[in-house]
């Protein structure tokens, strides 16, 4: 039995009910819906290159064009609407994760060829509350359990309903339905796409003690089409910034949670998540130790299907699912600022098991950027995974990157 869903609307119609006003405004207001409405356009070339054990290199030129519209507001409402294409020189010199076999025995890249609508969304704004409904963006928190995946060509996407209010003083409420998810890997994959009946809630309040914003959440995730990552995880976070010294601040995070299988899941599970890290912030830049630990449960790991994973247990991307025994994750962060506008990112990881406490090796991570003008940005990042364990390889990435964004 099929259900009514907000992914089964057509992106045509959705896209219309942005304009679709116009019988209702006079000329001078259709005018300036889409006068003042602003094109958006973002051009992102890299290259990316992989050398992985047992696998030949990877060789990844890659070309993100993307170009948006988003109407004026009238009355509270508003439409955007963005087209994107990700094209590669030589396609077949990288894994575009299965989806070409002439790279067969090929590291991977997560950046397929594609071409399609990355963002589709009508809005209604009344005082500090905004519903949003259609294919968006959605980051909550540090992106660790609900994020866009930025970091890839082609990035994460939900065709969801969004409610957000900031009525009460510093504080933010969010839910979310999450009727499909648009992942990286584009429509073409067999898990490109998974149809989705989820529900977010997310509460955070700033201007606390020392500094701090408390964020409690639940996210249930259920899945038809991946059941095993369905999953409903609570959980509370506290973060924030004091001072130590005219010219220093403590900054820390520390964040628990709990998580069982939910939904479509015939898993059988529950288990944690804990994190804790703190570090000291200056104006020439900021040092940080943190611990993570996504604990495990009749040998499944702790689950995070829709987080913006690049970005947590190190860019060479080995641990973007959990092993089944689990993972503790203690790290070292350090950022920079350099003459001549340079900022400079660095990590050092070291990975276990947390049920078995088995070593699976370490991790280096540095990234230097600089901002060129007003619109352009120039990146060189590079990730060393050197294993401990025989269950994972060998990792070395490279990137270089040029971004144009207005």
């Amino acid at each position: 039995m099929n259900r009514y869903t907000i992914s089964s609307i057509p992106i045509t119609v959705l896209l219309c009910g942005a304009f679709a006003l116009t019988p209702w405004l006079d000329a001078a207001e259709a005018t300036d819906l889409l006068a003042k409405g602003k094109v958006s356009l973002n051009l992102r070339a890299r290259y990316e290159g992989v050398e992985q054990t047992a696998l030949r290199d990877a060789d990844a030129l890659t070309l993100r064009t993307r170009l948006g519209f988003t109407t004026a507001e009238w009355s509270g409402l508003k439409g955007m609407v963005e087209a994107e294409n990700i094209a590669a020189l030589d396609g077949d010199r990288y894994s575009q994760a299965g989806l070409n076999p002439a790279a067969t025995g090929r590291a991977a890249v997560a950046d397929p060829e594609t071409t399609e609508v990355n963002q589709a969304w009508v809005s209604y704004t009344s005082g500090k509350t905004a519903l949003t409904l259609g294919r968006q963006r959605l980051v909550l928190d540090t992106a660790r359990f609900i994020g866009d995946v930025g970091w890839r060509q082609n990035m994460q996407t939900f065709d969801a309903v969004v409610l957000q209010d900031k009525s009460l003083d510093q504080t933010t409420l969010t839910y979310a339905y999450l009727d499909r998810i648009n992942r990286v890997f584009s429509r073409r994959h067999a898990q490109g796409r998974w149809d989705s009946e989820s529900h977010l809630f997310n509460a955070a309040r700033a201007g606390l003690p020392g500094g701090g914003t408390l964020t409690g959440y639940g996210y249930l995730l259920d899945f038809d089409n991946s059941a095993a990552n369905s999953c409903a995880t609570w959980g509370a976070s506290y973060t924030g910034t004091t001072k130590l010294s005219d010219a220093a601040k403590l900054a820390y995070r520390a964040e628990l949670a709990t998580q069982s299988d939910y939904g479509s899941s015939r898993l059988n599970f529950q288990t944690t998540y804990i994190l804790g890290e703190a570090g000291v912030v200056g104006k020439p830049g900021s040092v940080a130790f943190g611990y993570e630990v996504l604990g495990s449960d009749n040998n499944v790991g702790f689950k995070t299907p829709l987080a913006t994973l690049h970005a947590f247990n190190g860019w060479a991307d080995l641990f973007l699912t959990t092993p089944a025994a689990g993972l503790r994750n203690p790290y070292l962060k350090a950022i920079a600022t350099l003459p001549e506008g340079f900022a400079l990112t660095a990590f050092y990881h070291w990975y276990e098991t947390d049920a078995t406490s088995v070593r699976l090796g370490q991790k280096f991570n540095a990234q230097l950027t600089r901002k060129f003008g007003k619109y352009v940005t120039g990146l060189v990042k590079f990730a060393d995974f050197r294993r401990d364990s025989p269950a994972f390889p060998n990792v070395r990435k490279i990137w270089l990157q040029a971004e144009f964004a207005y």
